[in-house]
């Protein structure tokens, strides 16, 4: 069966340059299945106090230092992590990654990349692999699907212009029929729960095509 990478990151800086400072990702078939996982702390962001105090979950810093302390989390440059990550790729002849508004951690892994390389290496992900979007694909599945568009209207999970939102975590909460679930905003584990919403999807339409180009 063909695998699969499903990846996360958490940023500081701004959005519109955003600086991951947390690279979660795990190896996965269509159907969710978790071959190997693997959480990371970009070091150079992290240990930079002055651009981590703007980080959105600046708050769970003490969080990671505990989990770094018990070996939950690995502290390591992203130099180490991609060398990591290409490997794996390698190993599981991986050809698609997956990310829930993959735009984002797209731009957020390659800005990181070229501040710490100072554009000596542009380009975290390795040449030829794939960008797949689940934001792109629940669009697609879940705005034709009825009963999420009640769920959404009766739950107030629409946008300004009265739109059904798509967000991983109320995607989560439709399909694990947990209303008060509450996404981790952590790398890894905001990827147990995307690596969900992709294989619903699969499950739904085995053709879809989720590729961000």
């Amino acid at each position: 069966m063909e695998k699969f990478i499903v990846i996360d990151t958490e940023t500081a800086n701004t959005i519109e340059e955003p600086f991951c400072y947390d690279v979660g990702f795990a190896v996965v078939d269509k159907e969710g299945n978790i071959y190997e996982q693997f959480s990371y702390v970009v070091a150079e962001i992290f240990l930079d106090k002055e651009l981590m105090a703007s980080a959105y979950f600046a708050d769970k810093i003490n969080q990671y230092w505990e989990e770094i302390k018990n070996g939950e989390r690995t502290l390591a440059r992203l130099s180490t992590i991609r060398f990591k990550f290409i490997d794996i790729c390698k190993k599981y002849e991986v050809k698609k990654v997956f990310a829930h508004n993959a735009r984002f951690d797209y731009r957020s892994l390659n800005y990181t990349q070229r501040l710490i390389t100072a554009s000596k290496y542009r380009y975290f992900f390795p040449y030829g692999i794939e960008i797949w979007d689940t934001l792109k694909m629940s669009r697609e599945i879940f705005g034709k699907d009825e009963k999420y568009g009640e769920f959404c209207y009766n739950n107030d999970y629409i946008s300004k212009n009265g739109q059904r939102r798509f967000t991983a975590e109320i995607l989560f909460r439709y399909l694990s029929n947990k209303p008060d679930f509450e996404e981790s905003h952590t790398g890894l584990e905001d990827v147990k729960i995307e690596k969900e919403i992709m294989a619903e999807c699969f499950r739904r339409i085995p053709t879809i095509n989720g590729k961000l180009w």
